[in-house]
C-alpha cells in the first residue's frame, strides 16, 4: 500500500513536471510568435510598396501606410470609407474586376491601372495579386502587392518624347565636355552631308564655312559660358563644300554638380527661308511682271532726290505716264496679251532716260519717270523734262508685236518739276493731274502741271465734302413738276431734287449729281429721293384730289444696278403703305445695255412689286427695237431734244411719230417732256401723243405751291 502510494506520488509529480515544463515551453513559443508578428507588422508596416488583403466584395481588410497613401487616405478606417472598386480609373474598372474575380476564383495575375485618391490625385498603379486560403483550402480574399509607376511612366513617356524630338526635321549633335562630338541624329546627316561615323568624336569645327572671323566664335562661346545657351544665324559649309545658312541652337548641359558634362546643338537650314527672303524683299520693292521699282521704291528714290534737289539746288521732274485705251486691249486680246506690251512698254522707258533716272510702274498701266540733276533755271528744267517727254512719246508710238499680233499704243503724259518742301504725295498728284489733261486734250500728248487745274481738284474736294454734310445734315429737297393728259387735266409729277446748300444756296441737280455719281454719293442721295416720294404719295393718300396721282421718280445707273435695289423699293413702298402702281420709276436708256439679263431680272423684281417703270428720254440712246420689247417698260419718254424743234423740223416729227407708233405696237404709254408752247402741244398730240410734261403747264415747284397752283384749284 506505501509502495503504491509513493509511486502515485512520483507520477504525479512527473506528470506536474512536465506540465510545468510544456507551459513553459507554450509560454517560450508565444513570446516567440509575438515577436515574430511584431517583426511581420514592422515589416508589413514600413514596406515601400502597398500591401493589401482585401475580400470578394471589394472591401479593404488590411492595407500597410504605402497603400494608405497611394489613397490619399490617413488610417485604414478611411479608407474602407469606400470601396476599392471606387478608387479605379472609369477607363481601367472593367480590367481591375475582371482580375478580382479571376484571384477569387483561386488564379494569382497581375495589372497596370489608374486610380484617384481620396484628394483626387490619379496615379498609376501596377499590382500583384494572389489568393488567400482557409484551412479548408477555400479562397476567403486576396493578397495584393502594388507600387506607383507613375513616374516611371512619365519619364517613359519623356524619353520617348526626347526619341522623337532627337529624330525631328531639325539635325541634332551632342558633344562632351571638350566639345568631341558623341551623337548626331538623321536630319544632322541630311543637312550637312556628313554620316555619323565620319563625325563622331571629331570638332564642329569641321563645318565651319570660313566666312566668321575668330571674334564671332569667341563672342559665341563667351555667351554659352556665362548664359548656357547661344542662338542666331551662321553660314556653315556642308561636306561637300557647299556654304549655306542655318539657324543654330546651342545649350550647355550640366551634371548634379554643376559641371558642364555636355553641349547640345540644333540646326536648321533657312537656306529656302532665305531665298523667300530676298524674294520677298524683290517683291516688295519691284514690280515682279517688269521687273521696274513700284511705287514704295519710288517714293523712297523720290525722298532722297527732293533732298539732294534743295541741297544741290538742282531741278527735278515727275513724268506720269499712263497707256491710252489700255483696258480695251486687255478686253480684246487678254491680259496676258496686255501684260505684253506693259513689258515692253517698261523696256522702252527705260532707253530714254539717263542711268541715274528712275522709271517705275505704280500699276496697272500707269509708269513714273524720276528726272534728277536738271537744270537750276526752272524754265531749263522744264524744257530738259520736255525733251524727255517728247521722247517717250516717240518711243512708245512705235508699233508693238505682241505674239501674233502687231498693235499701236499711245500714252498721255503729264510732268511736274520738283519745288521746295513739296510733299511726294502732292508731287505725284500734281504729274496724275497734268496727265488727265493731255488725256482731255485728245491723247498721245505732253502737258505740264497747272495750278488751276488744282484749283478745279480743290473744288472737287470741296463739293464731295459739302456733298456729304448735305446727306447727313438733309439738305435736300424735292420740287415736283406737273404732267397732264391731252385735256390738260393734272394726273401726276416728276419729283426732282434740288440742294438748299447753306454756302450756295438753292442748288439744280445738274451742279452736283455728276459728282455724286461719280464718287458714289448717288446711292444715299437716291434712297432719300426714293424714301421721301412715297412718304409724299402716302400723304397724297390721305386727300380725295391727291389720292391718284402719279409720282415719277429719276433713278441713277448705280442705284438701279445694285443687288438690293429691288429689296429697297418694296421696303420704301411696303413701308409707306402705298399704292405700288402709283409709283413710277424713270429710268435711262444708257443703264439698261450693259448687262440686258441682269436688267429684265432686275426690272421683273419691280413689276412684281407692282411699281411701273418708265424709259426717260428715249431717241437719245441707243435702244434697238430687239432689246425694247424684252423690257418690261409701262412708258417711253421722249426726250426734250426732239420736242424742241418739232415745229421746225420734220426730222423730229418723223422721229417722234415712229416712237408713239413703236410705243402703240408695245402696248406703252408715251409722254413728251420739254413742252413749253402750245404749238409743241398740238403736234405731239397730233402724233400720238397724249401725255405731256414742260414749262408750258408749269415749272417745278416746292410742294406747297405745286399743291395750291394745280390740285386745289
Amino acid at each position: 500500500m506505501a509502495f503504491a502510494a509513493a509511486a502515485l506520488l512520483r507520477r504525479l509529480s512527473a506528470q506536474q513536471k512536465e506540465t510545468f515544463e510544456r507551459a513553459e515551453q507554450l509560454e517560450a513559443a508565444g513570446k516567440k510568435l509575438a515577436t515574430s508578428e511584431k517583426r511581420l507588422r514592422s515589416i508589413f508596416e514600413t514596406e515601400p510598396q502597398c500591401i493589401k488583403v482585401v475580400d470578394n466584395k471589394g472591401r479593404l481588410l488590411e492595407m500597410n501606410s504605402a497603400g494608405l497613401e497611394m489613397l490619399e487616405a490617413s488610417s485604414l478606417e478611411e479608407a474602407q470609407s469606400r470601396s476599392l472598386f471606387d478608387y479605379v480609373a472609369p477607363d481601367y474598372k472593367d480590367a481591375f474586376l475582371a482580375l478580382h474575380k479571376r484571384v477569387m476564383q483561386g488564379e494569382s495575375g497581375k495589372l497596370i491601372f489608374k486610380i484617384t485618391g481620396l484628394k483626387g490625385t490619379a496615379r498609376f498603379l501596377e499590382t500583384h495579386a494572389t489568393p488567400m486560403r482557409d484551412a479548408n483550402g477555400e479562397v476567403t480574399s486576396l493578397l495584393g502587392i502594388t507600387r506607383d509607376i507613375t513616374e516611371t511612366l512619365q519619364a517613359e513617356q519623356q524619353l520617348r518624347i526626347a526619341a522623337t524630338a532627337f529624330e525631328s526635321q531639325e539635325g541634332i549633335f551632342v558633344t562632351d565636355a571638350e566639345g568631341k562630338i558623341l551623337q548626331v541624329n538623321q536630319a544632322f546627316t541630311r543637312i550637312t552631308g556628313y554620316s555619323a561615323d565620319e563625325v563622331v568624336g571629331k570638332n564642329p569645327r569641321l563645318l565651319q564655312s570660313g566666312r566668321h572671323d575668330r571674334s564671332f566664335y569667341e563672342d559665341m562661346w563667351e555667351r554659352i559660358e556665362r548664359e548656357g545657351v547661344w542662338e542666331g544665324e551662321v553660314w556653315n559649309r556642308r561636306k561637300n563644300g557647299e556654304a549655306y545658312p542655318e539657324h543654330l541652337t546651342i545649350t550647355s548641359v550640366k551634371d548634379s554638380k554643376g559641371r558642364i558634362a555636355n553641349y547640345v546643338a540644333t540646326l536648321m537650314d533657312i537656306t529656302a527661308s532665305k531665298s523667300a527672303e530676298e524674294e520677298i524683299k524683290n517683291l516688295a520693292f519691284f514690280d515682279p511682271l517688269t521687273q521696274l521699282p513700284n511705287r514704295r521704291l519710288l517714293q523712297d528714290r523720290l525722298q532722297r532726290a527732293l533732298t539732294a534737289s534743295v541741297r544741290s539746288g538742282r531741278g527735278g521732274a515727275v513724268l506720269f505716264i499712263d497707256l491710252d485705251n489700255f483696258k480695251t486691249l486687255n478686253d480684246t486680246l487678254g491680259h496676258d496679251t496686255g501684260d505684253l506690251l506693259l513689258v515692253q512698254v517698261a523696256e522702252r522707258l527705260v532707253t530714254c532716260v539717263r542711268e541715274g533716272d528712275t522709271v517705275a510702274r505704280l500699276g496697272g498701266d500707269e509708269f513714273v519717270v524720276m528726272l534728277e540733276d536738271l537744270s537750276e533755271n526752272t524754265l531749263e528744267a522744264a524744257e530738259q523734262a520736255k525733251n524727255v517727254g517728247a521722247k517717250i512719246l516717240g518711243a512708245l508710238n512705235v508699233q508693238y508685236l505682241l505674239g501674233e499680233h502687231a498693235y499701236n499704243s499711245t500714252p498721255s503724259v503729264g510732268a511736274t518739276l520738283f519745288e521746295r518742301n513739296i510733299s511726294i504725295d502732292e508731287l505725284l498728284r500734281q504729274a496724275d493731274i497734268a496727265m488727265y489733261q493731255a488725256k482731255k486734250a485728245g491723247r498721245n500728248t505732253l502737258r505740264f502741271f497747272d495750278p488751276q487745274m488744282q484749283a478745279s481738284i480743290n473744288a472737287h474736294a470741296a463739293l464731295d465734302a459739302e456733298l456729304r454734310n448735305a446727306i447727313e445734315n438733309e439738305e435736300f429737297q424735292l420740287h415736283f413738276q406737273v404732267q397732264v393728259d391731252d385735256k390738260g387735266r393734272p394726273f401726276g409729277a416728276e419729283a426732282l431734287i434740288r440742294w438748299d446748300s447753306p454756302g450756295r444756296g438753292l442748288t439744280m441737280p445738274g451742279a452736283f449729281i455728276p459728282h455724286a455719281e461719280e464718287t458714289g454719293l448717288i446711292l444715299p442721295i437716291g434712297l432719300w429721293v426714293l424714301e421721301t416720294a412715297c412718304k409724299q404719295l402716302k400723304a397724297w393718300a390721305q386727300n380725295e384730289m391727291t389720292c391718284r396721282l402719279v409720282l415719277a421718280v429719276n433713278v441713277s445707273a448705280k442705284q438701279f444696278h445694285q443687288t438690293d435695289f429691288a429689296a429697297q423699293v418694296r421696303a420704301a413702298v411696303e413701308g409707306n403703305g402705298i399704292d405700288p402702281g402709283q409709283l413710277k420709276l424713270e429710268l435711262t436708256e444708257s443703264m439698261l445695255l450693259g448687262d440686258i439679263e441682269d436688267t429684265i431680272a432686275t426690272m421683273n423684281a419691280l413689276n412684281e412689286i407692282g411699281v411701273r417703270l418708265s424709259l426717260d428720254d428715249f431717241g437719245t440712246g441707243y435702244s434697238s427695237l430687239q432689246y425694247l420689247k424684252r423690257l418690261p417698260l409701262n412708258q417711253l419718254k421722249i426726250d426734250q431734244s426732239f420736242v424742241r424743234d418739232i415745229t421746225s423740223d420734220n426730222s423730229d416729227r418723223t422721229i417722234i411719230s415712229t416712237i408713239v407708233v413703236m410705243a402703240q405696237s408695245l402696248n406703252l404709254e408715251v409722254i413728251a417732256e420739254g413742252v413749253e408752247t402750245e404749238e409743241q402741244r398740238e403736234l405731239l398730240e397730233r402724233s400720238g401723243c397724249k401725255q405731256f410734261q414742260g414749262y408750258l403747264f408749269g415749272c417745278p415747284v416746292p410742294i406747297g405751291k405745286f399743291q395750291s397752283l394745280f390740285l386745289q384749284g
